[in-house]
């Protein structure tokens, strides 16, 4: 029998679960996750903390690539948030980035929990290699990803707006797989957007279809 959809989460009840350094270490790989993911400097931490209205829940670092973990932050008994490691990994050994590449593509791979990615770009240089990288992946998955241009403050009203137009026509080829929004931590602004996406995810309980049609047939 199919189980029920459960509640939209209260971001603000967000609490720290665990933190995991490859997947056999995350917690049980049941229910609904979102991941956040981007580059050292796009502020995915501080973007959290925004969201959650908990500025120490995830921890930011004046030095990028410096929280190397997975980190699970709760919203209830079936429904987390996830904190990537920010990929670059700035001012690491070549051999630690290349073992924390292998452990983000095992997370990103084989978590079956995992129902969409927010990919977050500083708005002054959005879609860099490495994220072009990440949208491959997650197209090629069908994971659907949400694109938070971060640091908007950063930018006049019109220009952000106008960079926003410029992604939105790069990511046309994708369709309904990518989208993307204005964000900013500092202003606390995006939040409605965000959290529409974050609610769709996080209690669409269609994803289980497939799943569960074999089951109760047996």
């Amino acid at each position: 029998m199919q189980a029920p959809a459960p509640e939209r989460p209260d971001y603000r009840s967000a609490r720290f679960q665990t933190s995991a350094s490859r997947l056999s270490q995350c917690p049980e790989d049941t229910g609904w996750e979102v991941a956040f993911a981007g580059r050292s400097n796009a502020g995915k931490s501080s973007a959290i903390n925004s969201l959650t209205g908990n500025p120490k829940l995830a921890r930011t670092s004046r030095t990028p690539g410096r929280t190397q973990l997975i980190n699970f932050f709760s919203l209830s008994d079936t429904q987390r948030l996830v904190d990537l490691p920010g990929y670059g990994f700035a001012k690491v050994p070549l051999a630690v980035k290349q073992e924390w590449t292998k452990q983000l593509e095992n997370y990103l791979q084989k978590r079956q929990s995992l129902r969409g990615l927010i990919l977050l770009m500083d708005i002054r240089h959005p879609l860099q290699p490495f994220d072009q990288q990440m949208l491959t992946w997650a197209v090629t998955a069908g994971m659907p990803v949400h694109i938070l241009l971060t640091k908007a403050d950063k930018l006049k009203n019109g220009p952000a707006r106008t960079t926003l137009l410029q992604v939105q026509r790069q990511l046309q080829r994708h369709g309904d797989t990518v989208s993307v929004q204005l964000f900013s931590a500092l202003k606390h602004s995006g939040h409605k957007e965000l959290i529409a996406v974050l609610n769709a995810w996080l209690t669409d309980i269609s994803v289980y279809e497939d799943d569960t049609t074999g089951e109760t047939e047996a």
